[in-house]
């Protein structure tokens, strides 16, 4: 194995440091036990021990009877003794010794600098086993430092980390490049289509999602679909499958989706606009969407939208869903610690972003518990349907927490992404007068041509709306609600455009960037333009899901893609029709919030005014 003389020196230089600190500490503990080969040669019977701390008078080592022989106690233990006792904080352990106890005091100062000692031991550990590997990552345009690798640039872009890494991968030639954190994690990422087919599609059996990435996301989604290989995964993909193809969902998600517009939405929205007062459109957007999916999956009415509360529990909805975007948001906050697994160590002592964790999640849980046995309550079918839940629960083989995990996973799908596309989708609308226009140019044709009196539309009038079609699929291609999707590499692998893989390496593909790349969007990629979606003839023209990867791409595709655009299209018809939209304090490009989904930052607050019929 080749390294160069730098790594090698400094390596054996790493060596001789660790050796000299064990060393140090070896000799602090014989020296704290009077010799390890005196404590275990003598018998020491101390029938009385105390150590009384007040201030600086203490009374050290009270001893009725001690037998030492001949041996003479050096001075040196009774004032190490006196001036241990003095000490601030002082931790009392017992140190057994041929079938005797040795008590013995270390200030908290002492382990302290221990512990100083292992920590800098642990760092260069993992800088020597770095610099071991014979093949890395090529990261392109970033400086390595000794040391400390690409800390300070992550360090320095942690705050627009997902426009650091676009930039990057721009910035390569084969829109692909590396990333070494501490720790020896060395990830690929990449925005090349043929990379991304070759990982979904051609070779996905070698591209699972790997046991660290599962246990990252282990405490929120479980095993559920989107944190599983294998046969969980298989089972769960199958039952989804299975209801997703049904007719019949198709229809209930039409009409439930029309009911909570009717009903719900649009009266919330006429109140704002007759009141004058704004709206926080994307918060609104959330709880309509996260009504939707527990009716549709689950048979059960939270009634968010009007923050009343549908079904019993404990937990309110509005602290579920505070508790829920907690919940992703700091779980995503693992993959971007500068330390590997650094975040094991603040669960392990219950501090910072993992005690929060920790509350949120157990609120998650508890309210989606509530879900599970309210939904078993009222049986297997409901309203001579059966729906999703009640399909995963009839195998019997399961218990409540796979449920649960099932329960939370379909949540995350079915309030986050589409509630996150339209927050973006509306802003882009509301920056752009022609596209609106085009938009509503064809809802009028479509009501008008069909004859249509009620306020919402069927499957079929969505189905002709192309050019809303188009302009949805276009800002989900800007603003992807998952920018990003993260699996591990089982055996050493070489992508399509020459790139090395190794094993256990991180490979993320970033739909983000893909949707900003020149090489497959052309020279007006980042311009909002409905008119790439269409053929000559105004029908919709859909790409490759490996050059658009917002729904996935291979077995992994995602199942609620119809279900996503058919509540979209029917939101924005709706409100479109209706009310004119001007976003407030949102002059430049909005920022956003990286979590599971591309959230953006301090919500979306908009004006509404009624249209003129």
């Amino acid at each position: 194995m080749q390294i160069s003389k730098f790594a090698r020196t400094t390596k054996q230089k790493a060596i001789v440091f660790i050796n000299s600190m064990n060393s140090i500490i070896c000799a602090s503990v014989r020296h704290l036990t009077n010799k390890k080969e005196f404590v275990s040669r003598k018998r020491v019977e101390l029938d009385q021990s105390r150590i009384w701390t007040r201030g600086c008078r203490s009374q050290v080592f009270q001893t009725k009877k001690a037998q030492f022989g001949s041996i003479y106690i050096p001075p040196l233990d009774s004032q190490f003794a006196s001036a241990l006792s003095q000490a601030s904080s002082i931790v009392h352990f017992k140190l057994k010794t041929n079938r005797e106890y040795l008590d013995m005091d270390l200030s908290i100062t002492t382990i302290q600098s221990l512990l100083l000692v292992l920590f800098f031991s642990f760092f260069l550990y993992l800088f020597c086993k770095n610099q071991q590997s014979t093949k890395k990552p090529t990261v392109y345009g970033l400086k390595a430092y000794p040391l400390i690798g690409y800390l300070p640039h992550f360090i320095q872009n942690s705050h627009r980390f997902l426009d650091w890494m676009t930039e990057l991968l721009l910035r390569s030639p084969t829109r692909t490049t590396g990333f070494c954190s501490l720790g020896s994690t060395y990830s690929i990422l990449t925005a090349n289509p043929a990379n991304v087919e070759h990982m979904l599609k051609l070779n996905s059996s070698n591209y699972p999602k790997g046991q660290r990435i599962i246990s990252m996301m282990e405490d929120f989604l479980g095993h559920g679909i989107f944190n599983s290989d294998d046969d969980g995964w298989k089972w769960q993909r199958t039952t989804a499958s299975f209801e997703f193809n049904k007719r019949t969902l198709r229809n209930f998600v039409v009409d439930t989706v029309q009911s909570e517009i009717t009903n719900r939405l649009l009266p919330i929205l006429q109140q704002a606009a007759e009141k004058g007062v704004k709206v926080e459109l994307q918060d609104v957007l959330e709880r309509f969407a996260f009504d939707n999916i527990c009716k549709v999956a689950f048979g059960e009415d939270p009634a968010c939208l009007t923050e009343e509360e549908g079904f019993s529990g404990s937990i309110s909805s509005k602290e579920f869903m505070a508790a829920f975007t907690d919940a992703q948001d700091l779980s995503t906050a693992r993959f971007l610690e500068p330390f590997v697994d650094v975040w094991r160590i603040k669960k392990f002592l219950n501090i910072g972003k993992e005690k929060r964790l920790k509350k949120a999640i157990s609120i998650v849980q508890a309210y989606t518990m509530n879900i599970i046995r309210s939904r078993m309550v009222k049986g297997v079918e409901l309203n001579g349907r059966e729906d999703m839940l009640s399909r995963f629960a009839s195998n019997k083989d399961h218990n409540e927490d796979v449920l649960r995990d099932v329960v939370t996973n379909i949540l995350l799908a079915g309030r986050e992404t589409t509630s996150t596309a339209l927050t973006w989708f509306f802003w882009l609308v509301s920056t752009s007068p022609d596209v609106e226009n085009k938009i509503l140019d064809e809802i009028k044709y479509v009501r008008t041509s069909k004859g249509i009196t009620r306020e919402t539309f069927s499957f079929d009038d969505l189905r002709d709306m192309n050019y809303l079609h188009a302009a949805i699929t276009e800002s989900m291609r800007l603003y992807p609600p998952l920018p990003l999707d993260t699996v591990s590499c089982k055996e050493d692998d070489v992508m399509p455009d020459g790139t090395f893989v190794g094993k256990g390496w991180f490979v993320t593909y970033s739909a983000y960037a893909m949707g900003r790349s020149e090489d497959v969007w052309g020279k007006d990629c980042i311009e909002f333009k409905p008119e790439r979606w269409l053929d000559d003839e105004g029908g919709f023209k859909p790409e490759s899901p490996f050059r658009y990867s917002v729904f996935h791409a291979g077995p992994r595709m995602c199942l609620g893609k119809e279900m996503a655009y058919i509540q979209m299209k029917s939101i924005v018809a709706c409100v479109l029709e209706k009310f004119q939209i001007r976003a407030l304090g949102k002059e430049g490009i909005p920022e956003h919030i990286l979590s599971l989904t591309l959230k953006m930052k301090g919500g979306l607050s908009v004006q509404l005014s009624k249209r003129e019929d």
